[in-house]
């Protein structure tokens, strides 16, 4: 470990062998025996707002792309660390065909004023779920939980997944916080006290039986798929896209609202995709000129 910045006088530290960036030691010891909290009234008064703005903006594309990467068919969703439920209420605007299929946990939850009234809102664990899950989102939550925490949440995923069930996480990793967001480790008012890189995450997710592909052009972002082992290219992800199964595409061209939902995910993915697939080419080109000029 090597020193990397303090920040609100706690010491964040990097990791020499995958990158992750994280608090001391003893900070995140205290995290996990419940000396600190990330979740208190102050935190939710924050967080309220960009909630609300995440669930109806950029969390529905999210979940929008997920219906196209997944390659079963989706019939129950689960948003994993969801807050106040917001996205259930976005999702059953834009998908009212499909309000069931949604569902969300949440722990720590703000008071019940502020939380979604929607049937499928859970307070508690995915362990105090019943039923299983094709497909989900986890987004702005593994940034707050240390390595342990992490780990027992990933298990729990795991028994409550069917084979090929998808998750789309959100959480920026140390390539984005040093270059885009020095202001996202925070481990006092946003409770940001992790930002995991991909190598650092693989080990916790594999040993549960989870295959990380990454989002190529967002280092904020991956995808976990449960039963299936091999990592996925830029070019098959995008090839998941334009073959997506009948069933989902059908669920997103919403049989009320409209399809609204189908054309934000394949806008979604093309946009970072193609261009992620188009810097591929770039620089697999130049270097070949590099080499034959040298």
């Amino acid at each position: 470990m090597t020193s990397y910045r303090t920040i609100s006088d706690v010491h964040y530290f990097e990791c020499s062998g995958c990158g992750s960036l994280s608090a001391d030691a003893q900070f995140l010891a205290d995290v996990e025996a419940g000396k600190l909290s990330n979740y208190t009234d102050a935190y939710w008064q924050e967080e309220l707002k960009a909630a609300r703005e995440r669930s109806f903006g950029s969390s529905l594309n999210r979940v929008a792309e997920t219906f196209l990467y997944s390659r079963i068919p989706i019939d129950r969703y689960i948003d994993v660390g969801s807050g106040p439920g917001y996205l259930l209420d976005a999702l059953s605007l834009v998908m009212p065909s499909s309000k069931s299929t949604f569902h969300a946990v949440e722990l720590f939850p703000p008071a019940e004023e502020h939380r979604t009234t929607h049937p499928n809102y859970v307070v508690g664990t995915l362990d105090s779920l019943s039923i299983e899950f094709e497909a989900g989102s986890c987004i702005e939550v593994i940034e707050h939980l240390t390595p342990s925490i992490l780990r027992e949440l990933v298990r729990q995923l795991a028994s409550r997944s069917t084979p090929g069930a998808l998750y789309y996480f959100n959480s920026a990793q140390p390539e984005h916080v040093k270059q885009y967001d020095q202001g996202y480790l925070d481990p006092y008012g946003r409770g940001h006290i992790v930002s995991y890189s991909l190598k650092g995450l693989r080990p916790i997710f594999a040993e549960f039986g989870f295959t990380i592909h990454p989002l190529h052009g967002r280092t904020w972002a991956f995808l976990a798929e449960f039963d299936r082992v091999k990592e996925c290219t830029a070019d098959e992800l995008l090839t998941r896209v334009w073959t997506a199964l009948p069933q989902n595409i059908d669920r997103l061209k919403d049989h009320e609202f409209g399809p609204l939902m189908y054309t934000v995910g394949i806008e979604s993915a093309r946009c970072y995709l193609e261009h992620a697939i188009a810097m591929q080419r770039t620089n697999w080109a130049l270097s070949l000129v590099n080499r034959l000029t040298a």
